[in-house]
């Protein structure tokens, strides 16, 4: 059974800074990609990073380049995103996903984890 489960967030500052993380389990997790997604009040689900099964290949979206860095540990089974710089349009619902499986994939979803950024 996969699970994708969250933690880190939280209400900081403009200016400051968190750390998402996300814990993976039932399934190889060093064999699939894993990305970040967030959604704000009103607003659809947007893609945020991605990160390569082996670190090699990281993108963002452009609104997040230079302030946010995608990072894995495949020896706890866990992906990381290291948020600088917050500003106020990153508040959202974080959720952590991958598409895993054999012959058939699947997407799965983490319950997501609020990230707030206020005075």
């Amino acid at each position: 059974q996969v699970q994708l489960v969250e933690s880190g967030g939280g209400l900081v500052q403009p200016g400051g800074s968190l750390r998402l993380s996300c814990a993976a389990s039932g399934f190889t997790f060093s064999s699939y990609a894993m990305r970040w997604y967030r959604q704000a009040p009103g607003r659809e689900r947007e893609w945020v990073a991605s990160i390569g099964s082996l670190s090699t290949i990281r993108s963002y979206v452009d609104s997040v380049k230079g302030r946010f860095t995608i990072s894995r540990d495949n020896a706890k089974n866990t992906v990381y995103l290291q948020m600088n710089n917050l500003k106020v349009e990153d508040t959202a619902l974080y959720y952590c996903n991958t598409v895993a499986g054999g012959t058939a994939r699947f997407t799965y979803w983490g319950q997501g984890i609020q990230v707030t950024v206020s005075l």
